[in-house]
């Protein structure tokens, strides 16, 4: 279990991912699993931005509702993996984000 000054730098690690490397928390391996957690949530983000923004948008007008409630679904999703990622800081666990957790974890080794 990690003491409550790592545990909310785990938490900022969602939030504001470069924070906590700024402080003394970098070198608690706790600290960096949340980051690389929490900084491979924000690639997945602006990833299924641009491809939703520069890829699909041109397709709008043909399927506007659809591309809206896809879009709606999307944000929901990784609005629910940062509540799941944050909840998992403030108990203390190191457990893997779902569908991005093990990859994040794997490539972003600093």
């Amino acid at each position: 279990m990690a003491d409550k000054k790592n545990t909310g730098m785990a938490i900022v690690a969602y939030l504001i991912f470069f924070l906590p490397l700024l402080t003394e928390a970098k070198k608690d391996p706790f600290v960096k699993y949340h980051v690389r957690q929490g900084l491979g949530l924000l690639i997945t983000f602006f990833a299924l931005r641009f491809i939703t923004l520069f890829l699909i948008a041109p397709l709008f007008y043909l399927v506007g509702f659809l591309f809206m409630s896809i879009l709606y679904a999307i944000n929901l999703f990784l609005l629910a993996l940062l509540v799941l990622g944050i909840m998992n800081a403030a108990k203390g666990e190191e457990k893997p984000l779902p569908l991005i957790g093990k990859w994040a974890d794997k490539l972003l080794k600093f």
